[in-house]
């Protein structure tokens, strides 16, 4: 009896699996408008339902051979998709930033300082600007969250001695048309951008314009550490302008990236869970010594809640000095 149930159960744990991937694989990349893609993903999930079908009519070899023949097809034009950094942009992601290091001064391009009275008016700025990475001080971590405490975008922030702060972000680089989506960030929806920005555009857009919740957290960093990951992102942000990359919910993320980054400078730092759960990134953080541990980790997080204080600061040219009052480790 065994033996005849198992190869119908092989069959069916391969085909379910790779009909659902395929499906949505289809539904999101499949060429053609909306309606194309709806049908090409409803013909793949009726094609291995018919494939279960026959391996559970007795036939499990045949089902099983027919889908892995379709199935390395379609991965044969899965991994021909190429990436690419000409598409119709949204405003906020058009363009990218790139860097030049020349000594200990930076100067990067397309630094993005929008005005933004909502999340669909605004005014564009993109700017040059120079750093001199002698003047390093600080580096500051926000989490911004939308929807359910394990998901939160993550955003560095580097302070220099003259009050000045410039934040990176590894940003979701979506066409105009294109929301986000988690799902979508699985199957090659979007590309990956490296954005540079001022905090009164980038921390502000979203306490103010998209109702978000951000958290900021002082991170113990020895200055020579704060430079090398100040130059991992000009490289990160270069290498994505020479060579695009897709965006990965997982395997390539706001956070996923930034461990990568960090890792090249300090190379023992483990792997956890909540890498992938960014919303939990601070207590990671907190566990291996890089947040001010003289407070408990829930004193960091009710302290270091800045989006009241955000709305309240506006376009206000102290901004940054004016979320970071109270927070922990930051001297006042």
């Amino acid at each position: 009896m065994l033996r005849t149930y198992l190869p119908i159960a092989l069959a069916v744990l391969a085909i379910v699996p790779t009909t659902l991937w395929s499906a949505f694989a289809l539904r999101y990349q499949a060429p053609g408008p909306a309606a194309a893609k709806t049908a090409a993903a409803l013909l793949a999930a009726l094609f291995g339902l018919a494939m279960l079908w026959l391996a559970l009519r007795g036939r499990p070899g045949w089902a099983l051979a027919a889908h892995a023949a379709a199935f390395c097809l379609l991965l044969v034009w899965w991994h021909g998709i190429p990436p690419s950094n000409t598409r119709d942009w949204a405003d906020d992601v058009a363009r990218m930033t790139t860097g030049r290091v020349e000594g200990s001064v930076v100067t990067l391009e397309q630094v993005r300082n929008f005005d933004w009275r909502s999340g669909t008016d605004y005014t564009p700025r993109w700017e040059t600007r120079s750093y001199d990475l002698d003047r390093l001080a600080s580096v500051d971590l926000f989490l911004s969250y939308w929807t359910i405490q394990p998901i939160a975008h993550t955003l560095v922030s580097f302070g220099y001695d003259d009050g000045r702060q410039l934040v990176f972000s590894v940003e979701i680089r979506k066409e105009r048309h294109e929301a986000f989506s988690s799902i979508g960030g699985f199957f090659k929806e979007f590309e990956t951008s490296v954005v540079a920005a001022d905090e009164r555009d980038i921390v502000r857009v979203r306490t103010n314009a998209r109702g978000e919740d951000v958290y900021l957290y002082r991170v113990a960093m020895p200055r020579a550490a704060m430079r090398s990951l100040f130059l991992q992102y000009i490289e990160e942000a270069n290498r994505l302008v020479a060579q695009p990359r897709f965006y990965h919910t997982i395997t390539a993320n706001c956070t996923t990236i930034v461990y990568h980054m960090v890792k090249r400078i300090i190379p023992r730092l483990p792997l956890d869970y909540r890498l992938i759960l960014a919303g939990y990134l601070p207590g990671y953080i907190y566990d291996i010594g890089g947040l001010d541990t003289s407070h408990t980790l829930d004193e960091l997080r009710e302290r270091g809640r800045i989006t009241e204080r955000a709305r309240a600061a506006g376009d206000a040219a102290d901004f940054s000095r004016q979320i970071r009052r109270g927070v922990p480790g930051i001297p006042q």
